[in-house]
């Protein structure tokens, strides 16, 4: 997997061609212990039903990326959103990308539509969160306890140099009871592009409420797409449909 400089640190990337006449690039932000392997061959898919050149990376602390420069705190997601994201478009020359973020990812790629100042053609955003449920915070409390009593966190080596980064870097931010106030539905009405909202009625992460609010919130085009038999992964749990409600809106907003 190659790696792209950010200010002398690594980060790892993989780079998805397309038609050498696609004016746009589709950019995915993974979940909260999510890599440029856990998303499988799903950025393939889609971007190649498009015709569409992808780029897919992980963040700081996951997959082969170097670690975490620090501890986390409750805007660690507006980092994500305002400066490195920024800074690897840049690194890319991609301008007015079309962001497709699951989970963390998702609310990243809000926060970049709504407060960066750059252009971005339109926001899939798979299982998003803009504030904190109870249900969240006791999924991850579960499976925190998980990680320190069974073998997930060697299960886990497979997929991140820097495991502890990647989980408990994910993991106590959440838990943190001054992340419990943690909203970003003030920042909805700011976003000017279309989004495509996509959750599972099963998702052990959130509840429809996200999506509700961010409608609430929301004075763009907003569509959802809500699928049985589907949990925090909508991607993996229901490929074909979610990958299919993408090209259409993808096109659209083309």
């Amino acid at each position: 997997m190659p790696f792209a400089n950010l200010d002398g640190r690594s980060i790892e990337y993989a780079a998805i061609l397309g038609d050498a006449a696609s004016r746009s690039t589709i950019v995915f932000l993974h979940e909260g212990l999510g890599s440029v392997t856990l998303w499988r061959d799903f950025p393939t898919k889609v971007a190649h039903r498009l015709g569409m050149p992808g780029l897919v990376y992980s963040r700081f602390g996951y997959g082969r990326s170097d670690g975490l420069p620090a501890k986390r705190t409750p805007r660690f997601m507006h980092e994500e959103a305002l400066d490195v994201l920024p800074r690897l478009l840049d690194r890319f020359g991609i301008d007015r990308p079309l962001l497709v973020g699951h989970s963390d990812g998702a609310s990243i790629a809000l926060i970049h539509a709504a407060m960066s100042g750059r252009p971005v053609r339109g926001l899939v955003c798979l299982a998003p969160h803009v504030f904190v449920e109870p249900v969240c915070v006791e999924s991850i409390a579960r499976i925190r306890e998980t990680y320190r009593t069974t073998d997930l966190r060697q299960r886990l080596v497979k997929y991140h140099a820097r495991v502890d980064d990647a989980f408990l870097g994910w993991a106590d931010i959440w838990l943190e009871p001054a992340f419990l106030a943690w909203s970003i539905e003030d920042l909805i009405g700011r976003i000017d592009v279309p989004m495509l909202l996509i959750q599972g009625r099963d998702d052990e992460y959130g509840t429809l409420a996200q999506l509700d609010r961010i409608e609430a919130r929301a004075k763009a085009p907003t569509s959802r797409l809500v699928l049985d038999n589907c949990g925090h992964s909508p991607h993996r749990d229901q490929e074909a449909a979610v990958i299919d409600a993408i090209v259409a809106f993808a096109s659209e907003v083309a």
